[in-house]
């Protein structure tokens, strides 16, 4: 595959994930900003495509067996991976991360009161996601199984209550973008999670867990934005 400067980010790293590292060098979003295409992102950050298009492609080319192509899975497969994968995984970190930023501001606050910012927003976020998550496995997940089942079974499915499956997906993408930015200002506040020289091993592994946490959060949001939220809309298509 030759990458091309009018695909979209989205696209490319749905094709192959490993792009997805690359795109983080260059600091480009990849999952809530994943409709732009490559010439419009390099000509907004000022980098070179020529440059960008070639570390791509050189990842691309290099054999990998264990890529995972989850163009390929049913939606049914693709929905249950995301839930029992980053779903559970959003559930067993954020506990743990509220009480070590906790113990953070009241140890290190005086020194650095920058803390203080990070717990609030992510205190915001795991709010936030718990509602989302919830939407996600209450309402859309299992319109998408009933649309699989029906494609299965060549049966029609009945228009739901929301109308189509358009105005979840709308909703669920806007709230990606709010938490991709609450992270991109997590993200510049620690400094892209680097501790200070005074800190202490908790300190460090709050950190190496944010950004953990924020890394699994983009996979997570670019299987939902960029390969099951379209397939979703075209299933409907075929079995509305």
């Amino acid at each position: 595959m030759k990458t091309a400067e009018n695909m979209t980010i989205g696209e490319i790293v749905a094709h192959d994930y490993r792009t997805a590292a690359t795109f983080s060098k260059y600091g480009i979003d990849f999952c809530c900003r994943g409709h732009r295409s490559i010439s419009e992102v390099c000509l907004k950050e000022g980098i070179s495509s020529s440059e960008l298009l070639a570390a791509l492609d050189a990842v691309i080319e290099q054999k990998d067996n264990s890529t995972i192509d989850y163009k390929t899975w049913p939606l049914d497969l693709l929905a249950d991976y995301v839930e029992k994968t980053h779903h559970r995984y959003i559930e067993e970190k954020t506990p743990v991360l509220l009480q070590f930023l906790d113990k953070l501001c009241n140890v290190h606050g005086d020194n650095h009161p920058e803390l203080f910012e990070v717990k609030e927003l992510f205190a915001l976020s795991a709010e936030d996601l718990a509602m989302h998550l919830k939407k996600e496995e209450l309402i859309l997940f299992p319109f998408v199984r009933k649309m699989t089942s029906a494609q299965i079974g060549a049966t029609q499915v009945e228009q739901p209550h929301f109308g189509t499956v358009k105005n979840p997906v709308a909703m669920m993408m806007e709230e990606h973008d709010n938490e991709g930015e609450r992270f991109r200002k997590i993200a510049a506040i620690t400094d892209n999670y680097t501790p200070p020289a005074d800190a202490c091993t908790t300190y460090k592994i709050t950190y190496a867990m944010l950004q953990e946490f924020e890394s699994d959060l983009h996979k997570h949001i670019h299987l939902e934005n960029n390969i099951l939220f379209p397939k979703a809309v075209e299933l409907e298509k075929m079995v509305g």
